[in-house]
């Protein structure tokens, strides 16, 4: 059998790591997309509207068609920002707080679930070779 390329490997495990989450989280009407802009928001103060796209690794596009449709469905909330009158700040609703919590649980169920049958130095060097991976694309050393 032919060693598998890092792109394949990384590419196989994520969709399927999506996959399980989008099964569960049908359970409770959501996806996982929709689970990580909740968890992405501060569940206290907000976060500005300019600074979830980055933090999440989304284009604006993509982000502007997940708030509102999290807004249709009452999970956040676009409050003008008290720190900069021209920005917004997306808050959770007190839904949104419980989906966000949902979802936070069911993340640290995954976790466990890995930390069970893995061990510390074999997380510590997974770590270790996604930050060098990161460290390569975002250093444009590939491409």
């Amino acid at each position: 059998m032919k060693d598998k390329t890092i792109d394949y490997v990384l590419r196989t495990t994520w969709l399927s790591v999506q996959k399980m989450y989008n099964e569960e989280a049908a359970k409770y009407n959501t996806t996982m997309s929709s689970a990580f802009t909740l968890l992405s928001v501060d569940p206290v103060k907000g976060t500005p509207s300019t600074a979830l796209g980055p933090k999440m690794g989304i284009e604006a596009t993509s982000l502007s068609r997940m708030l509102n449709y999290l807004e249709d469905n009452a999970l956040v909330e676009r409050v003008p920002n008290p720190e900069d009158g021209r920005g917004v700040l997306i808050r959770l609703t007190e839904m949104g707080v419980k989906k966000r919590e949902q979802a936070k649980n069911l993340v640290f169920i995954f976790n466990d679930a890995v930390k069970k049958v893995v061990s510390e130095v074999q997380l510590k060097h997974f770590h270790e070779v996604n930050n060098e991976i990161i460290k390569l694309i975002n250093n444009k050393t590939i491409f």
